[in-house]
């Protein structure tokens, strides 16, 4: 499962800018995610970002209930 989380994670990174995530755990139908933003995508938010990956982590694994963030 986790393999199939970081092939959708790279796929839309591109659309995210150049934000930085780190897959953090996969457990449980739940997806922990670390977000680090940088200076060029600036503009989009933290929770934009997990929204985004919840979004297309669902659409392509749909056994997938949530992606939250952590520190």
């Amino acid at each position: 499962m986790r393999d199939k989380v970081e092939r959708v994670i790279e796929k839309i990174m591109p659309v995210l800018g150049v934000n930085v995530v780190e897959l953090v755990d996969v457990e449980d139908g739940v997806v922990k995610v670390r977000v680090f933003p940088s200076i060029c995508a600036a503009g989009i938010a933290k929770e934009t970002v997990v929204s985004l990956l919840e979004e297309q982590i669902q659409e392509d694994i749909p056994e997938i209930r949530e992606v939250i963030a952590v520190d």
